[in-house]
């Protein structure tokens, strides 16, 4: 059987998810008010709220630490992994008529999905980065080439994340049901309220099994510079980043054989 070679495929691929990608922005936002404005505008409130609440009552977990950009690379990335895998959870069962076109593959529905949470949270952070410095609430980055690695890694994590949970949601109900959950009881652990030096060893070690951990630490040190103790690893964010996105796409392979079963 003849395959399609990769330099015809990729833009064939490339222009599908870009029309899934508006289908959604339509689906989601439709053209009323300030339409898919809010897709920028819902992570930007929700930080935002937070960092003023926090700012205002001068919330500081008992250390001196910078609070508004403490709760600005805190919350950012939760927003970031949350929202991507939580878009995926049970997102082919309203798209399976979409699959029976050729060259719609189970793998393009979410990540136009993810593409549209990573769009929105990156909007959102460095809006907020640089309103909070206009206004005099925080400083720039003390390492913005940091900054912006620490933010691709997230987002790698977080479109590995969503590709394994959103297939594996396929496969079973009860996953979809479980998640909303699961990720109130992962945010206490996610680093959003917490800098890892400040937990004892054995808590230390324990949290920094979730690859999620040290794209915070990551991103707070570029923000923050080299005044405290960072606790990241970049190859392990890499190799469970890739380890999840592998994984959900084997799991996808099994899903998209069922669908064509069916």
């Amino acid at each position: 059987m003849a395959t399609t070679p990769l330099r015809e495929s990729l833009p064939i691929q490339a222009r599908v998810i870009v029309a899934l990608l508006m289908r959604e922005v339509i689906t989601r936002f439709g053209r009323h008010n300030i339409g898919f404005l809010w897709l920028f505008v819902e992570p930007m409130t929700f930080t935002l709220g937070i960092a003023g609440l926090w700012y205002v009552t001068r919330t500081a977990h008992g250390h001196h630490v910078p609070i508004v950009e403490f709760a600005l690379t805190g919350y950012s990335t939760v927003l970031l992994w949350r929202n991507c895998a939580t878009r995926c959870v049970g997102g082919l069962t309203p798209n399976l008529s979409l699959l029976f076109h050729r060259n719609v593959k189970p793998v393009d529905v979410f990540l136009a999905r993810i593409l549209l949470e990573v769009a929105g949270a990156t909007c959102s952070f460095y809006v907020l980065t640089l309103v909070f410095y206009v206004a005099g609430l925080s400083a720039l980055p003390e390492h913005i080439g940091r900054v912006i690695a620490a933010w691709l890694l997230t987002t790698y994590l977080s479109t590995g994340l969503g590709i394994f949970v959103g297939a594996v949601s396929e496969l079973s109900e009860l996953v979809e049901r479980i998640w909303h959950t699961v990720t109130y009881l992962l945010f206490p652990f996610s680093g959003a309220v917490f800098m890892v030096d400040w937990l004892p060893p054995s808590a230390r070690n324990a949290v920094l099994l979730l690859p999620w951990v040290h794209g915070v630490e990551m991103l707070r040190s570029g923000f923050l510079g080299e005044g405290y103790t960072w606790h990241y690893s970049t190859a392990y964010m890499v190799t469970a980043s890739s380890l999840l996105f592998l994984g959900g796409l084997a799991v996808l392979r099994i899903v998209h054989r069922r669908v064509e079963a069916g």
